[in-house]
């Protein structure tokens, strides 16, 4: 039996970020009007990563040999990967292929160089469409650079549509590997305009060190990092880099962000304890989060949390202080107190942006990425 939904309202919408660990998938519906958008999740799924695959998209971050050759071989495991999350999320809902209108897929960023005007996300979309026999939209970030943008972040533009507040100010923090924030103006605000843009690393740096020292994907709630004492002058030295100074539209990635950067900045402490860099880390995230929302909405009254960066929970309660250190008592919570749970969000963006571009709408918002203007972003691969 199979859904009896409106085959013109479904769309998938496939995640991959910079955390590495795998695809996150949703089936869901999409009513996009002119006053509000409406969205339903029929089905989600989450697939890990196989280890090769792992290791080939991390030794792609940087330069080496035979890259071109690397490069696709790793695109089309990765359009395999993807493929199997569709099919699960049919299996799921009962739903068949010629029922969803297509797939939103964003790719696995490997390079994000806007400062020198191009981005690299690998996928292989043509193959994607002939494993799942449904129309797939891909590259969604090359439009908006090719207008002059950064090219990212791109969901709060999805943020504005499904969580703004008629009346206040709202900010949504997505803690992905890396983290954004969408400044979201209230919809009767005429004069008032989203903004929104990374802040700098979320989970890969928790990530790459606790994988290093324990041989785990992921802090689970920030355990280990409890048991540590926040470096201070690490700290401090962590949070001098450039980036966290420059004023948006600004998006960063692992071309910054990496083990390099991190053992560089170390090398001039000795040997820390572990568990000490951990909790500073968990601290850089939180006070470089902060430290925009109080530059960009110093009056919040509360903070929604998507990504992985919602299950930690000590980063989310050093957030709230760091907020509360700045003069802001903001709640901090997940996106579960709007009805969309946090590690959703992401690839349901996708399902939307994939939505707009069978609409011929924008998808990204120029106050969000410096992009001259609205554009229609994505490329279509055809079923």
């Amino acid at each position: 039996m199979t859904s009896p939904l409106l085959p013109s309202r479904l769309y998938i919408g496939l995640m991959s970020g910079t955390s590495l660990d795998g695809v996150d998938g949703v089936l869901a519906t999409i009513d996009d009007g002119d006053d509000a958008c409406k969205v339903q999740v029929l089905a989600a799924a989450h697939i890990d990563f196989a280890a090769d695959l792992r290791t080939a998209l991390m030794a792609l971050q940087t330069t080496g040999q035979n890259e071109i050759h690397h490069e696709a071989m790793a695109a089309n495991q990765l359009a395999r990967c993807y493929a199997d999350c569709v099919a699960r999320l049919l299996e799921s809902s009962q739903t068949l292929p010629a029922q969803v209108v297509a797939i939103g897929a964003h790719g696995q960023t490997i390079r994000h160089r806007p400062e020198l005007g191009y981005t690299r996300q690998i996928n292989n979309g043509a193959l994607l469409a002939e494993l799942t026999g449904i129309d797939v939209i891909a590259d969604f970030r090359s439009r908006d650079m090719a207008a002059g943008g950064q090219g990212a972040p791109l969901v709060p533009a999805f943020h504005h549509r499904v969580f703004a507040d008629s009346d206040h100010q709202r900010v949504i923090a997505n803690i992905g590997g890396i983290s954004n924030i969408s400044v979201l103006a209230p919809v009767r605000t005429p004069s008032g305009y989203t903004t929104g843009y990374d802040t700098g690393p979320g989970n890969m740096l928790l990530d790459l060190w606790i994988h290093r020292h324990r041989g785990l994907p992921y802090d689970e709630s920030g355990n280990w990092a409890a048991t540590g004492q926040v470096h201070a002058a690490l700290l401090d030295a962590l949070r001098d880099d450039a980036f966290f100074q420059l004023a948006p539209p600004k998006s960063t990635g692992r071309d910054l962000f990496n083990a390099g950067w991190l053992d560089q900045k170390l090398t001039r402490y000795g040997a820390l304890a572990p568990a000490d860099v951990q909790a500073t880390l968990t601290e850089l995230t939180a006070t470089t989060l902060a430290d925009a929302i109080l530059l960009s909405a110093p009056k919040a009254q509360t903070v929604f949390v998507c990504g992985g960066g919602a299950f930690n929970t000590l980063l989310m309660s050093r957030i709230g202080a760091a907020l509360a250190v700045g003069g802001c008592d903001a709640r901090v919570q997940s996106t579960n107190a709007l009805g969309i749970p946090p590690d959703q969000v992401e690839a349901l963006a996708f399902a939307w942006l994939a939505m707009r571009f069978t609409a011929r709408k924008a998808g990204n918002l120029s106050s969000v990425t410096g992009a001259s203007g609205a554009r229609i972003l994505g490329a279509l691969y055809p079923a």
